[in-house]
């Protein structure tokens, strides 16, 4: 056993006590099949959360009108303006830390954050996670969706990596069905990564007049694409021609802007579903989620700049070696790939970019470091 560094007491009792008292239980969501779609919650949560501050919108920002003696329609009132900014994301109580940091970094950097209305969709925990969601951010104008995991559970094929086949993982293809019909427009977010910029300027992203372009993404054209999918699908021409009139090029779904009007039009999440049929009849892919979405839109997307999704943060998925920035500035920071910030830093382990993720972590530490 090491020895413990006498010049550093602090900093290792803090993680003694961390690893104690602070780390998920058996209770957490990598739930079973035989709870996988349970409402009910756990008496206690994992983490404790410390509350966020308000945030106010700035005077230029367009007043969403509300009648104050009628809260029950509230809500609708935001659902339905055309000025109000949706965000999606999926919440879960292994992943809750990572929303937290996210869902912070989006109302302190946003001049408008009493415009934003989020829409959580979730499997399990229910009040857990509301109660979680609502004690740190008591003013945040959101929503509650239960995903049905059995909707898609037959449909997932065994990937590269066991935390890609979490049925949750793929409600982002059910949006459009979860979320009421008067929202038009969404931008959906994973839970590890951070904005450091406004979400209205992705939020108004132009998808342009074409009626079959359905969302908006940061396009990678260098990768190699035909690295998504196995010989098998290369070598049969009637499904490598899915490709041949679009310049289909990568892109990450974990960040992306929706048109829900069109989705729903294009019957988009039927279009995925079919893809993720033939592949369990035949591997035509490795990656869970993404390819069935790349399929469907690569090559027919508008493209946003790369600064919305510094992605890759994670770190090397094989070797777990850190990773840089992209050249170019930077609006959105995304810890994609097995490596989690909140992980690391727990662990006294972190690469130099998880100190950027660190100010919006509202862990409830055992003892304040202002103290």
């Amino acid at each position: 056993m090491k020895s413990i560094p006498k010049s550093k007491p602090p900093l290792f009792l803090f993680f003694l006590i961390l690893h104690l008292f602070l780390l998920p239980t058996s209770s957490s969501t990598n739930n079973n099949a035989s709870n996988s779609n349970s409402n009910t919650t756990n008496s206690t949560t994992p983490h404790r959360f410390k509350e966020a501050p308000k945030f106010y919108n700035s005077p230029k920002c367009s007043t969403i009108t509300i009648d104050m003696d009628d809260n029950n329609n509230n809500n609708d009132k935001y659902l339905c303006s055309e000025e109000t900014i949706h965000v999606a994301m999926t919440l879960d109580t292994t992943y809750i830390r990572g929303s937290m940091a996210a869902v912070l970094s989006v109302l302190q950097h946003s001049s408008c954050p009493e415009n934003i209305f989020f829409h959580f969709i979730y499997s399990s925990n229910t009040s857990l996670l509301h109660t979680t969601i609502s004690k740190s951010f008591p003013y945040l104008k959101f929503q509650l969706y239960n995903f049905d995991n059995s909707i898609v559970s037959g449909l997932i094929s065994t990937s590269i990596r066991s935390a890609l086949d979490c049925p949750l993982n793929y409600a982002r293809s059910y949006l459009a069905n979860l979320i009421p019909p008067c929202v038009k427009r969404v931008v959906y977010l994973d839970s590890d990564l951070i904005l450091v910029d406004d979400i209205a300027k992705l939020a108004a992203t132009e998808l342009g007049q074409n009626e079959n372009t359905v969302l908006a993404a940061p396009q990678y054209c260098n990768a190699n694409f035909t690295s998504y999918f196995t010989p098998t699908f290369w070598s049969n021409p009637s499904l490598s021609l899915t490709f041949s009139n679009r310049k289909a090029c990568y892109f990450n779904t974990g960040v992306m802007v929706i048109d829900l009007v069109r989705w729903r039009k294009g019957d988009y999440t039927t279009k995925i579903e079919e893809w993720m049929e033939l592949q369990k009849r035949m591997r035509i892919y490795e990656l869970g989620s993404l390819p069935p979405f790349l399929l469907v839109f690569a090559g027919n997307i508008v493209s946003v700049d790369h600064r919305w999704n510094q992605h890759g943060l994670g770190g090397d998925n094989f070797r777990g070696l850190c990773r840089d920035l992209h050249p170019g500035p930077v609006s959105l920071l995304h810890w994609s790939g097995k490596g989690k910030p909140w992980v690391r830093l727990d662990a006294n382990r972190p690469c130099p970019l998880d100190a950027l993720w660190a100010p919006y972590d509202l862990l409830q530490t055992p003892f304040s470091w202002d103290s």
